[in-house]
């Protein structure tokens, strides 16, 4: 039986046939048919290996995705794979493209750890060349990803903000369909993305925190005072002490203390009464606000005659801080 061409999908000048039924997200929808499961999602990407050929290619002419999808690689996690491929060899094969702007390369769609343990022992990867658009190779990515990776809220979010600055549709269905979300979580998704990527890279992928608390620090550190603290911090020798969770946590903590330390709500009270003791005032005053409380057998009656007497009163007491002005 003649043994199919592997460099195929690399000549030919379109995506093969079977392309077209597997990125169906661009149907009819909402959204359009996203995926639901984390089984469907590694079906999904599994489809993208059916019935191609393997070949083995020098991890040296292999390049990176164009979009980043972690913010860190967790050491022994890798060199949990590293000891599994050489002992046993790689048993699922990396996705690749020929790489859009360089010709005799490859662009890695998925399959990042896999190609650096191969480069790690000097020996070839196996994998599936196919010829892909952005959007194709995005889609393959994101759920592979999604499915397999184990990728936390943060690195999903950046990786949806990359997907949607580059703008490939107007309403977002690749992201939506890349990491089988909904609009609403899209949402809280580009806006945590807008931390600023010292913060994202000190804090790292942060695994078990997830999206309330990422909204939180985001909304803390808006101000801009807040952020410069914040960007101290992330330098301190206590911070980088933490690892994982830790370090979010550590500067989530900081920040509230931070944020009750800048606004502290010194509130002063005070007490009067007249000679005859008919009528007493309670103050309650803060950088705010002023309460003044009556009690008294007719304190109605004297609170309408001091209202009424405002405007004398307020004129007094602009003349009073006009002659300390002198």
């Amino acid at each position: 039986m003649a043994r199919k061409n592997p460099f195929m999908n690399v000549m030919s000048e379109e995506a093969p046939d079977n392309s077209k039924a597997i990125l169906e997200y661009t149907n009819k929808g909402a959204s359009k048919s996203l995926i639901h499961s984390l089984d469907e999602m590694a079906a999904q990407a599994d489809r993208f290996l059916e019935g191609e050929t393997v070949v083995e290619l020098d991890p040296a002419i292999i390049d990176d995705s164009f979009i980043r999808d972690r913010l860190e690689d967790d050491p022994a996690d890798f060199d949990e794979l590293l000891s599994a491929i050489r002992d046993r060899g790689q048993d699922t094969p990396i996705l690749v493209r020929p790489h859009p702007s360089a010709m005799g390369r490859y662009m890695v769609v998925f399959g990042h750890r896999r190609l650096r343990a191969a480069k790690a022992l000097e020996r070839k990867v196996r994998a599936v060349v196919k010829d892909l658009k952005d959007s194709d190779h995005l889609v393959a990515q994101g759920q592979e990803n999604s499915a397999r990776a184990n990728l936390s809220f943060i690195e999903k979010a950046v990786f949806a903000a990359e997907i949607a600055r580059r703008q490939f549709d107007g309403d977002n269905a690749i992201v939506l369909s890349a990491l089988s979300i909904d609009r609403a979580t899209l949402s809280k998704m580009l806006a945590v993305s807008t931390i600023p990527k010292l913060v994202l890279d000190a804090v790292g992928a942060a695994k078990g925190i997830g999206r309330d608390r990422w909204y939180e620090l985001k909304n803390l550190l808006e101000r801009p005072s807040t952020l410069e603290k914040a960007l101290n911090f992330i330098e301190t020798a206590d911070f980088k002490a933490n690892g994982g969770d830790d370090r979010f946590n550590a500067l989530l903590a900081f920040l509230k203390a931070v944020g009750k330390q800048s606004s502290p709500k010194a509130i002063r009270t005070q007490k009067w009464s007249s000679e005859d003791k008919a009528v007493s005032a309670y103050i309650k005053a803060d950088a705010k606000t002023y309460t003044f409380a009556l009690k008294a057998r007719d304190a109605a009656g004297f609170g309408d005659f001091i209202a009424d007497s405002l405007g004398d009163l307020y004129q007094a007491y602009r003349n009073k801080l006009d002659q300390q002005g002198e």
